[in-house]
């Protein structure tokens, strides 16, 4: 701490809004002085924050917005408190704020599914206002999953009629054929993920029924050759593993009344080496028409463990680092 900082001082409502700020053990507390350099300090219901001059205005902001979190009977987490210290950093915290409030709809089980991060936010938004937007960034970042969400609002609020989940089965490779069982049971490892989304916002029985009735389609992207897709939510995932033939096909399927939503990881290609990725080339070509959305998420919008947004850093910290 240098020798000029100041002191400011943030009054608590109640010992248990004290509790739910501070963390487990203080686990919060300890967090937010590691990550700003603040010394912070408690005394009944009173927290006194120790900062540098340039740190205190996000300090601050942070506490304030993390209360306002609290009094609204948000839950913190620990990748909260870090995704909240980075905002406050740029001083943005309290767009937090807006990020909490309300819910896009409900699991089968009635949990609310809620919008978790900035990165989300603009993703919702932009898909609600756009017929093809593209979500990229790296896994955990609720790519696959809140457009899925939003696919089934828009089925349940009669928007569209369907919904078409598609993936390339390029772990397959050639080996498809020689897979054991019929079609369905070849292709089913590898649409797995979509499964597991629908699963969770409609439940196994219901998912099953709109599969049988037609509402609900999964399939391999070679099954969406030579169709128009009117009234439907289509929603192609893993797609930096398309290459740009089955990129162009898949983008021409789009039919009157349909929403697209391609999600993928540009660091995780699999195609074979020298092959280029459909989605790394639609970004180039794409780019510039304003009626496609590109929402590019980052780190910081990892909302699984907090240890999956620090193997993702390490990762790309690892590949910056020239070699020899």
């Amino acid at each position: 701490m240098t020798e000029n900082a100041q002191l400011i001082k943030i009054s608590l409502r109640s010992p248990a809004e004290g509790q739910a700020l501070f963390g487990p053990q203080d686990k919060f507390l300890r967090l937010i002085g590691r990550e700003t350099g603040a010394s912070i300090f408690t005394r009944d219901e009173e927290v006194s924050i120790q900062a540098d001059p340039r740190m205190l205005g996000p300090v601050q902001q942070l506490f304030e917005v993390l209360l306002e979190l609290i009094r609204n009977q948000y839950t913190l987490s620990e990748r909260d408190v870090l995704y909240a210290i980075e905002l406050a950093k740029q001083m943005k915290a309290d767009q937090l704020l807006d990020i909490f409030k309300g819910e896009i709809t409900t699991t089968n089980k009635g949990k609310p599914i809620k919008i978790k991060t900035i990165g989300q936010k603009q993703y919702v938004s932009t898909i609600r206002k756009k017929d093809i937007v593209f979500g990229i960034g790296p896994a955990g970042t609720g790519k696959t999953y809140l457009a899925v969400v939003l696919a089934v609002v828009a089925l349940k609020e009669g928007q569209v009629k369907r919904i078409v989940l598609t993936r390339p089965a390029v772990e397959a490779g050639e080996s498809l054929g020689f897979l054991p069982g019929d079609l369905q049971e070849k292709v089913d490892p590898y649409l797995r993920p979509l499964y597991d989304a629908l699963n969770d916002v409609l439940g196994p029985e219901q998912v099953a029924k709109s599969l049988e009735r037609g509402l609900i389609e999964i399939a391999p992207l070679a099954y969406m050759r030579g169709r128009t897709l009117d009234d439907s939510f289509i929603i192609l995932d893993e797609a930096q593993n398309t290459t740009p033939e089955q990129m162009k096909m898949f983008l021409t399927r789009l039919g009157f009344g349909s929403k697209m939503v391609i999600t993928g990881d540009v660091t995780q290609i699999d195609l074979p080496r020298g092959k280029t990725s459909g989605l790394v080339e639609a970004q180039r070509i794409l780019q510039g028409i304003e009626e496609i959305g590109f929402v590019h998420f980052a780190e910081t919008d990892v909302v699984r463990h907090s240890l999956v947004q620090k193997i993702i850093v390490a990762y790309n910290e690892d590949r910056d680092i020239p070699r020899e």
